[in-house]
């Protein structure tokens, strides 16, 4: 039992390689033709957003260490903490540090990135 060699042969093809190619690579035939002004402005946005998401996600990891640490040290030394903490205010108080820093970091790159992109297109028009 398995799959039929044509449907084999066929995945098998499409598949070449494990490595997944980064997307500043330019060996992409799509990526060799010249790219109107349009597609050019949502590849620009689109690397912006993927840039904001994972820069986002680093800052979420970091700030749900740094507010879990204490968070559940205090429920365990101090005696209000022990006494009104539940498990879900512990949960609620770490996720909330974390979403925030996920958004204000993804924003302030998307951000940052948008004003560069900007800046080196103005900088392109006046040069022509």
């Amino acid at each position: 039992m398995g799959l039929p060699r044509d449907a084999r042969d066929f995945w098998a093809a499409k598949r070449q390689s494990f490595l997944v190619p980064s997307p500043h690579e330019n060996n992409n035939d799509a990526l060799q033709r010249q790219l109107t002004f349009q597609e050019e402005k949502v590849s620009r946005a689109k690397r912006c957003t993927d840039e904001g998401v994972r820069e986002g996600a680093k800052a979420a990891g970091i700030a749900c260490v740094a507010s879990a640490i204490p968070t559940l040290i205090g429920v365990r030394v101090i005696p209000w903490a022990k006494a009104n903490l539940n498990y879900t205010a512990q949960a609620l108080i770490i996720s909330a540090a974390s979403i925030a820093s996920y958004f204000i970091v993804a924003e302030k790159t998307i951000l940052e990135c948008s004003r560069q992109n900007t800046i080196k297109q103005y900088k392109d028009l006046q040069s022509e």
